[in-house]
Parts: structure tokens; C-alpha cells; sequence
């Protein structure tokens, strides 16, 4: 990883702990991951390498402290009577070497002291913990985030590998962990039988593999159709337990087999360093007739008195830790290159290639992530590439055979392939973005869910489920449609609907003079959040004038040589600073100015927005500001507050004459810190920013004539 400055660690760490946050909730909740599990690895060691380095800026939210992820859906929230941790990964033979010789220094033991580990497959599944009483089986629930999982038990009562009594002298109470999976042939089968029941072949639901077919059809609301599904058990260990049967892992693992659980049949106990990597190579070098998937080797202590001394850090026990395989590659031919474009209107490279076959999975697509990716790659339509199937889930390119033959080389588009809007790239960033953020089809149900969201424009009754419906039915495509919206229209869509489609018309109709702050931000203006939306609208105080304002810098903008497929960083940097210079509001810098210029350069947002604006029209801002110790000055509130939201204390502040910020920096004048608060508070010791709790900050805003949010 390249070195990073104290002063950027900070941001990198939240970028990180939302990142990391987000992949978590698509792989454990959605079961619809986005990258390969190398890449999340990847990002996992950078957070552990930026903490490591500034330990003083760990965030609360830290992703090493972070098991998986809150549960979601349908299904009930259980809490685990003793938590479900994840495991440390190593990638290497040193790292294992490396992991052993942690074990002996934390028990302070010889350098060469023998410590015996055991070592079985990683099966790529879904985890699962069993609760039996009295040997019988009252209880399964998913890891969900380590501390929560969701209730599965009618579903894994269908599973013919977990008994629902166990055989033999059990203890009273004892809880088997395992990964519930699906094998690779019965994985096959199942894809096939959806294709052959479907109606239409080409709306036919195809699981990606084997992991996420497991883990959607364990999450299942009816247990009937977990039980059409061949899901399957493998346990490798236990949770909560009146009494322990045996002295070390593996034994009560033979324990746990003799009750009538499945155990792996390559679990072994290896007495030196040696053996359980000489385990590890004999298992990849099976995995592919393997029946099952696996990403790695586990090893962990064997001696359970050991395990309990070693104890466990925040997500992972001392005591064991992942050995994860290499991807496995392969060699094709790239047919073409395609543009993707995701709800935010990024624009990803999408290679179509000549079929292969590469972990047991046969690939025709793979992301190329970015131009800069394309350009180091240097791939072109009839390239011979190595594919790699990374951590078994997305394909990428990782070399390119044939990059000295001559051939054309491929140009990233300077324009959306969806909507036709320019393409556009911030200085110093890797990805383009299409500009037409009001009627690009890849963006509009997101468009259109912000705009309505309540910190947006707040139309009460219109929600997420509401506008994808009405989107997808053809009632609303742009934010002007919604105001065209009939009661005629909604009424046919319920049962005795007159009532709700009133209602809603209302709704919609009490937002046709929306505050302009709130308007600002509901147009979805990359980089324009809540906070910025604010300083324009307390800077310019009407559309009219805020409209102005934006003539005159698109003015600057043409002024500007500045070709759609420009490259020069030097060029860009000078536009948007020249552009900030325009904009003239606190808090807006150039990157956000130049953002919210190319928005109204490109036509096609100007036409939306021109209808939209024949359908209602922002109110003038008047914020009656008083003045106070904080007028002028930059706030963060961090931490819980008891006493009021924290939507009210924004409007406090305003009200003061203060701006509210979301992260600390040398501009913040004060912080207001509640319980909880963790490495903002840090930060501000760093930069010597004075800090108050909220009983402070309520006598303040008292002293001051008390609260009242901005007028309008």
C-alpha cells in the first residue's frame, strides 16, 4: 500500500469503514456480492495498515472491529448467546508462520515450543449455529452481524444433514456451528430446473454460484421452498455449551460426528508448522474435485485450554485464522468491451469474452473496474488475456498476452451509452460519470428516490417501493412527472384506492414550493449534500439568484478549454478553481463548484429541471440568523444527543449563524460531543479544537434567546 499522510488517514479510514460497511451488507444480508472476496481482503488489510500506523484515529465504526452484518428482511432477529466472531486471514506462508509465532509469544512460550493446530477446508457457505437441548434441536440462526442473527430454524429442519436429535451422550446444552452449503453438481441441477420451470427462458432467476444459492435459499420466508432446495451442513465447531466433552478441538470435533453431524473428512491435527502447510498444499491441489467450494484452509490451536487463554480481539479469536487460496486463472480471447452505468451514473468497463471455464464456472464477462485499469492492461477487443476468478466470485483481467500486436486501441466514451449525456471526470479521480443525472435510465428510480427522500423534498406516502412501482409501470420517469400524477391514475392501482390516492396527491401537492436548501440537494448534484445545499441557499437566497450565479460560471466554464475527453488534471484543477471563485459560497471549494456547474452545462438536465420547474417553484431563504459566540463559525456535533435530534441541533446552529459540518478539519471552530463520540474527537485533540457536551451547547443556544430553525 502507498504510504499515506496523517492528514488524509482520517478520511481514508471513513471512506473505508462506509465501504467495507456496504460489501458486508451485500454479502451477508443481500447475498448479492459486488466484489471478488480478494478484493474485500484487500480493503480489510488497508483499514488494519492505516490503523496500525495511526492508531489514535480508529474510528467507533472501525470495519476490524465489525462482524459481518445486521441482519435485515423478513425473517426474526435473535441475539447469540455467545457471538459468532469472523476469522483473521493470511495469504502467505509467512503470514502462517507469522501467526504461529504470535500463538507462542502471547502464551510465552519457546520460540520451537510445539503447538499443535488443526486444519480442515473453508467451505464457501453460509454460517450457521445449531442450538440443541436435551439433544434436541430448538434453534438455528445465521451469523447476521456476530452479536444478531436472523431465526432459520423451520428452514434448517429441512436440511437432511442436521438431525433433529442428536444420538449419544450430549450435553445439556450445546450450540454446533457450521456452513450450510450447496454442492457443486446440486447447484447445477438447481440452475437448470429454474431455467426448465421458467415461462420465459430470459427472465429465468440464475443463482451467481453456489454461496449465494445457499444463503438465499436458507433465508427463505417459507420453509417449503428451502426444503425444494439441496442444501447441506458441514460443522466445524460450537458456540455456547453447558459442558465440554473433550480436551481438544479435534476430539470434540469427532464428538460432534459421533452425534450424527457431519465433520469434514480432511480435518487432521498437525503437530508442526510443516504438516499443516503440506495439508494446505494437498487440499488445493484437490480443490477442483472437490464436491463442494472452498476458498482457503482453516487452522486453529488444538488444545481448548490454549484457545481460552488466547481468547480473542475484536472480531477474531487469537486462536485461529484463514489460509485463503490463490484465484485460479485462465486464458481467453476478449470479444469486446462494453459500458456499464450504475444507479450513481458511474461508468464501468464491462469485458465480453470468449467463453472459459475457470473454477469450475464458466465465464463470459469481467469487470475492468476504470479507463486507468484498461490503460495499465492496455487490452483491446481481440486481446489473448489471463483470466482470474478472485476469491471464486467476480471475474477480472489481471494480464494481457498479446498487447505488443499491432491493433487499434480502445477509447473510453465521452459519452453516457444510456441516455447520451456527457461524460464527465473530477480531477484526481479514476472514474467516469455520466452528467445527465435527471434522465439517464440507469439512474432514475435512485434519482428519483432521493428526490423524494426526507431530507430531500420529504413527500409523505412516497417511498422507495412507490416510486420503483410507478417507475417500472411507466406512471413517472423524471421529478416533473410526479407533480403531473392524477388521482384518476393512482386510484385504479388499490382496492377502494380513493382514500390513498387522495392523500398522496395532497402530499405531493403541499411540495410545490419546497425551500430552496431542500431543492438544491433533491436534484441529486453530485457532491451537493444537505450541508452544502444550505451555504447556497443562505448565499444566494432565491432560485433566481442562485440561477444567476450559474450563468455566469457556465459562462467562465465555455471560457475554458476543456474538450469532453480531456485528460489534463492541471486544466480541470484550474477550471473548477476558477469556477469556486464564481460559486463565492463558504464551504464550497472546487471540486463541488466544478460539479455543480457540469450538472447545468449538460442539456439534457436543463430541459428536465425546466419541467420540473413549470411544476413548482423554490421559496425564497431567509435565514434569520442572530448573533451569538457561533455566528461565523464551523460546528460538528458527533456522539449521541439525549435531549434533541440531531436535525434539530442543525437548525439550532443555523439559527446562531454557525454552519454545520460532518467531519473535522482545521476549519472546524467547535465541536459539540455527546456519548459515543470516538475519532472526531480525537481529531479535534490533534488540531486543538475546543470541545463542549450537549448541556454546554443547550445553555448556549439559551443565552443566546433560545431555538428556532431558519425562517423561510
Amino acid at each position: 500500500m502507498t504510504p499515506i499522510a496523517e492528514a488524509d488517514a482520517a478520511a481514508r479510514l471513513a471512506e473505508l469503514a462506509a465501504e467495507i460497511a456496504r460489501h458486508n451488507r451485500l454479502y451477508h444480508t443481500d447475498d448479492a456480492p459486488e466484489i471478488s472476496d480478494a478484493d474485500y481482503d484487500a480493503l480489510v488489510r488497508e483499514n488494519a495498515a492505516i490503523e496500525a500506523r495511526f492508531p489514535h484515529l480508529i474510528r467507533a465504526d472501525s470495519p476490524s472491529a465489525q462482524v459481518g452484518a445486521a441482519p435485515a428482511g423478513h425473517l426474526a432477529k435473535v441475539a447469540h448467546a455467545r457471538a459468532m466472531m469472523s476469522l483473521d486471514n493470511a495469504f502467505a506462508e509467512e503470514e502462517v508462520a507469522e501467526f504461529l509465532a504470535r500463538v507462542r509469544r502471547f502464551l510465552a512460550l519457546a520460540e520451537d515450543a510445539p503447538v499443535a493446530l488443526t486444519a480442515e477446508p473453508k467451505i464457501d457457505g453460509l454460517s450457521c449455529s445449531l442450538r440443541y437441548e436435551r439433544g434436541r434441536l430448538v434453534q438455528a440462526l445465521t451469523r447476521g452481524d456476530g452479536a444478531v442473527g436472523e431465526d432459520v430454524t423451520a428452514n434448517v429442519r429441512t436440511i437432511a444433514d442436521i438431525p433433529a436429535t442428536l444420538a449419544g451422550d450430549v450435553p445439556d446444552v450445546f450450540e454446533v456451528r457450521g456452513e450450510v452449503y450447496m454442492a457443486k453438481a446440486d447447484f447445477a441441477a438447481l440452475n437448470a430446473r429454474l431455467l426448465a420451470e421458467a415461462d420465459d427462458p430470459a427472465k429465468a432467476r440464475q443463482f451467481a454460484n453456489p454461496r449465494n444459492a445457499a444463503a438465499g435459499s436458507l433465508r427463505q420466508k417459507d420453509a417449503a421452498v428451502t426444503a425444494g432446495r439441496p442444501l447441506r451442513f458441514l460443522a466445524h465447531g460450537w458456540g455456547e455449551a453447558s459442558s465440554v466433552p473433550a480436551d481438544t478441538q479435534l476430539d470434540l470435533m469427532h464428538a460432534i460426528r459421533d452425534w450424527g453431524l457431519p465433520v469434514s473428512e480432511l480435518l487432521i491435527r498437525a503437530e508442526s508448522l510443516d504438516a499443516v502447510l503440506a495439508h494446505y498444499r494437498a487440499i488445493e491441489g484437490r480443490r477442483a474435485e472437490l464436491p463442494f467450494d472452498i476458498d482457503g484452509v482453516v487452522y486453529k490451536v488444538d488444545r481448548l485450554d490454549l484457545q481460552a487463554r488466547l481468547g480473542s480481539v475484536a472480531r477474531a479469536p487469537r486462536w485461529a485464522i484463514a489460509h485463503k487460496f490463490p484465484a485460479e486463472r485462465a486464458q481467453t480471447t476478449l470479444l469486446a468491451i462494453d459500458i456499464q452505468v450504475g444507479r450513481t451514473g458511474k461508468l464501468t468497463p464491462v469485458a465480453r469474452l470468449a467463453p472459459v471455464g475457470v473454477g469450475g464456472v464458466i465465464v463470459t464477462n469481467a469487470t475492468l473496474h476504470n479507463a486507468d485499469e484498461i490503460a495499465r492492461l492496455g487490452v483491446r477487443p481481440g486481446d489473448r488475456v489471463v483470466l482470474q476468478r478472485a476469491g471464486d466470485v467476480i471475474p477480472q483481467i489481471v494480464e494481457n498476452l498479446t498487447r505488443d500486436v499491432v491493433r487499434d486501441a480502445w477509447h473510453f466514451p465521452a459519452s453516457c451509452p444510456e441516455c447520451g449525456s456527457a461524460a464527465e471526470r473530477e480531477p484526481g479521480e479514476v472514474d467516469w460519470r455520466c452528467s445527465g443525472g435527471l434522465i439517464c435510465p440507469a439512474q432514475r428510480v435512485e434519482r428519483l428516490r432521493h428526490f423524494v427522500s426526507r431530507h430531500a423534498l420529504d413527500i409523505e406516502g412516497l417511498g422507495l417501493k412507490q416510486i420503483e412501482d410507478f417507475f417500472h409501470d411507466g406512471l413517472i420517469a423524471s421529478p416533473a412527472d410526479i407533480f403531473r400524477l392524477s388521482e384518476e391514475a393512482l386510484r385504479a392501482r388499490k382496492k377502494d384506492g380513493r382514500v390513498w390516492a387522495a392523500n398522496l396527491i395532497a402530499a405531493i401537492d403541499a411540495k410545490r414550493s419546497p425551500p430552496l436548501d431542500r431543492f438544491l440537494f433533491a436534484l441529486g448534484i453530485r457532491h451537493v449534500g444537505e450541508v452544502t445545499a444550505r451555504d447556497l441557499a443562505r448565499r444566494y437566497g432565491s432560485w433566481a439568484a442562485f440561477r444567476a450565479m450559474i450563468d455566469r460560471a457556465l459562462e467562465v466554464r465555455a471560457g475554458m478549454v476543456r474538450a469532453l475527453a480531456e485528460s489534463d488534471d492541471k486544466l480541470l484543477a484550474r477550471t473548477a478553481r476558477e469556477l469556486a471563485a464564481v460559486v463565492e459560497t463558504p464551504g464550497v471549494g472546487p471540486e463541488v463548484a466544478l460539479a455543480l456547474v457540469d450538472f447545468f452545462a449538460e442539456p439534457h438536465n436543463v430541459a428536465a429541471l425546466d419541467e420540473l420547474l413549470a411544476q413548482l417553484t423554490p421559496a425564497d431563504t431567509v435565514f434569520e440568523a442572530r448573533e451569538s459566540p457561533v455566528t461565523g463559525k464551523t460546528l460538528v456535533f458527533t456522539g449521541s444527543l439525549d435531549s434533541l435530534s440531531r436535525d434539530e441541533a442543525k437548525a439550532q446552529a443555523e439559527m446562531l449563524g454557525a454552519r454545520v459540518a460532518g467531519s473535522v478539519s482545521a476549519k472546524t471552530d467547535l465541536i459539540i460531543a455527546g456519548p459515543g463520540a470516538g475519532s472526531k474527537l480525537k481529531k479535534a485533540a490533534e488540531l486543538g479544537i475546543r470541545v463542549i457536551d450537549e448541556a454546554a451547547w443547550l445553555a448556549l443556544v439559551a443565552e443566546a434567546g433560545g431555538a428556532a430553525g431558519p425562517g423561510r
